[in-house]
């Protein structure tokens, strides 16, 4: 497995050695738990989000999930209550004046 987009801060005392802080990083997995990943992947709206980074020693270790998208109605629902309670943030806004 193969993380993109992940910048990782190059070290400071370095030289040109250093390595490009957005290359592709990989993952390093077993290959039952690649596979397991994989299957659970290829479902439609699945996907793995990175929970959590941090470093031990010298290796950068990573949290991940398997995580599924939102459904349109859960969407929606969202969508009112952030208007709702924005409707009445601005009414006990007008209200304080």
């Amino acid at each position: 497995m193969i993380v993109h987009g992940m910048h990782v801060s190059p070290y400071e005392k370095g030289n040109i050695f250093n390595k490009d802080p957005l290359r592709p990083k990989r993952l390093l997995l077993h290959k039952s738990e690649i596979l397991r990943l994989y299957g659970k992947v290829r479902q439609k709206g699945v996907t793995i989000v990175p929970l959590d980074v941090y470093l031990k020693g010298s290796l950068v270790k990573m949290t991940i999930a398997v995580a599924r998208g939102k459904k349109l109605y859960d969407k929606r629902e969202d969508a009112a209550k952030r208007d709702a309670k924005r409707e009445i943030d601005r009414a006990l806004k007008e209200r304080q004046r």
